[in-house]
């Protein structure tokens, strides 16, 4: 009888072992992704196309998405690490509160890479891939000064600003490219801030929610636009344009005797552009997903071969901590008379969609 248990609990340890209970899941090719939300739409698109891409060059994918509660983030990240994975991919909610989990990553040896939101205040966080973020706000700028024709001394127009998550370190770079090629024309007088709101603890709107930015909106229009219109709006991306427009209509904006504003954005939403097309929205950064998953796809595919990690820049991240090897994609706009190349030809949406 002895024997005969202990061949059946030496049976019952091999299928536990092959199973996998009691130890961590997953073998050398488990990469984690961690997304912020699905209430965006960038950010399904973005954990769709990292998915798949990592899935055609042959890893085992664990996709998580918080909603937007750094706690879960937090645990799922933690799940991700007792499951095995190599490699966890963070595109984070806050920032600044992934110190603890992001510790235990490094204990168990596993790489980590932000993903479009620098991760800050650790050192146990490898990589960054992104797109240029300065460049974004550039970008949004440069648009603002051709669209009112700034270089050839036009105005002055009335300008509002606006400034993205507080806890999301994007925000003050889009802020710092927008406004610093803005600047000598605020200087001189051709962009008048009636509000005189230009400092983020002013302009920012907490978790880039559209309601956010729909209320300082009205508020705005209602302080300082009793008696004049606003000529343009800075907007860092798609969600606070949405609000954005909401407000203009219901103040009575989109008529022949009072036209929207020029209103810039990020991340080309089909509600947005839908909206360009309807002549509320001006312009929005595309970022294409697909080319930021594919890069990190090389990234990941680069560490797990002990191959060098490819980055184009080595100086500008920098957490608070240390400073995070960073690869930048490079960004530009779609409007109205370019949104068809960018957008439908080159597959990212199709005519169906708008």
């Amino acid at each position: 009888m002895k024997k005969l248990t202990a061949i059946l609990l030496s049976g019952v340890l091999l299928v536990m072992l092959f199973a996998g209970v009691g130890c961590a899941q997953g073998g050398d090719n488990v990469v984690g992704v961690a997304m912020p939300t699905k209430s965006l739409q960038r950010w399904n698109q973005d954990g769709a196309n990292m998915k798949a891409k990592l899935e055609e060059a042959g890893y085992e994918v664990i996709l998580e998405y918080a909603e937007n509660k750094v706690e879960t983030q937090v645990s799922q990240i933690e799940n991700m690490i007792t499951r095995g994975a190599k490699v966890i991919v963070v595109a984070s909610i806050d920032g600044s509160a992934l110190s603890g989990v992001l510790e235990d990553a490094a204990k168990e040896d596993i790489a980590v890479i932000a993903y479009d939101r620098l991760i800050r205040d650790t050192e146990n966080v490898d990589y960054y891939a992104t797109f240029d973020n300065y460049m974004v706000g550039t970008i949004q700028g440069e648009y603002i000064i051709e669209a009112l024709d700034l270089e050839s001394g036009a105005g002055p127009f009335n300008m509002e600003v606006f400034g993205g998550s507080p806890d999301d370190n994007n925000a003050y770079y889009f802020n710092g490219g927008a406004m610093d090629a803005l600047k000598p024309y605020i200087d001189n007088g051709q962009l008048v801030i009636n509000s005189g709101q230009t400092d983020m603890s002013q302009i920012a709107i907490e978790g880039w929610k559209a309601e956010g930015a729909q209320a300082r909106m009205d508020n705005l229009l209602t302080a300082n636009y009793a008696d004049k219109d606003i000529d343009v709006v800075l907007s860092p991306n798609d969600s606070l344009a949405q609000g954005i427009v909401a407000s203009l209509k219901a103040a009575g904006y989109g008529s022949a005797d009072k036209p929207f504003p020029v209103l810039t954005g990020q991340d080309c939403d089909i509600t947005n552009v839908k909206m360009m097309l309807a002549g509320e929205q001006s312009m929005s950064i595309f970022k294409d997903t697909r080319t930021l998953a594919d890069q990190v796809v090389t990234m990941i595919t680069a560490h797990m071969n002990d191959e060098e990690v490819p980055v184009n820049d080595t100086s500008t991240y920098d957490n608070g901590v240390k400073v995070v090897p960073s690869y930048l994609c490079e960004p530009v706009f779609a409007d109205v008379n370019n949104y068809k190349e960018l957008l439908i030809d080159s597959g990212y949406y199709s005519e169906s969609d708008l």
